[in-house]
């Protein structure tokens, strides 16, 4: 995990590309959590706006097409396969299945946008032997979708966060000044009632 904040942090738009291509194949990076991060390092001028999204774009496109390719090799077997068998049991294959037979197209466009479901599309589509062409021209036109909603909720975030921060600043600016005005009235205060005891018989 170190390795990975260091990547990020040295050379951040291979990091982000590289962190959507591992959680594509498994690994526990979660996709919307990695494009929010971009948003905020958008945000932050951490990184540049175009090269950030084109990295993004990129390694969705490829993650999700890696699981294309492999439900299109292995096909129905993959159900049985260890591995692959805790992303999709038979009786959601079937029921993807079924959708597919319908709606191929929408499944993928909608189902994109819903946690836990996206790998198991992915992979289906391989298993259903989508068009290539058509499975790479629906999943681009999904995903552009899925990168501006992430990454502006990222940025939105990001953006609020140096408000916020300019905000408490400002604050603690204020306090500093509130306390030293009261210590002030209290320390007149004291003086004035100090001299009024002594010159009283």
């Amino acid at each position: 995990m170190s390795e990975i904040s260091l990547l990020i942090e040295h050379f951040p738009y291979i990091g982000l590309f590289i962190l959507l291509i591992l959680g594509g194949i498994g690994f526990p990076f979660p996709e919307d959590t990695t494009l929010m991060l971009c948003g905020f390092l958008i945000s932050h001028d951490i990184v540049k706006t175009v090269p950030a999204l084109f990295a993004v774009y990129l390694g969705l496109l490829i993650s999700d097409f890696f699981l294309y390719s492999v439900g299109k090799k292995y096909g129905r077997t993959i159900i049985t396969h260890k591995r692959f068998s805790r992303i999709i049991t038979p009786e959601r294959f079937s029921s993807l299945e079924e959708k597919f037979n319908k709606k191929g197209v929408i499944v993928i466009l909608l189902g994109r946008h819903l946690i836990g479901l996206r790998a198991q599309i992915f992979l289906v589509a391989g298993i259903m032997r989508m068009s290539t062409l058509k499975f790479i021209i629906t999943d681009a036109v999904t995903a552009s979708f899925t990168v501006a909603i992430m990454t502006g909720a990222g940025y939105a975030g990001g953006y609020s966060l140096q408000i916020l921060r300019k905000d408490i600043t400002r604050v603690e600016h204020m306090a500093i000044l509130l306390i030293i005005i009261l210590l002030a009235v209290y320390l007149l205060f004291r003086y004035f009632k100090s001299r009024k005891e002594k010159s009283s018989p």
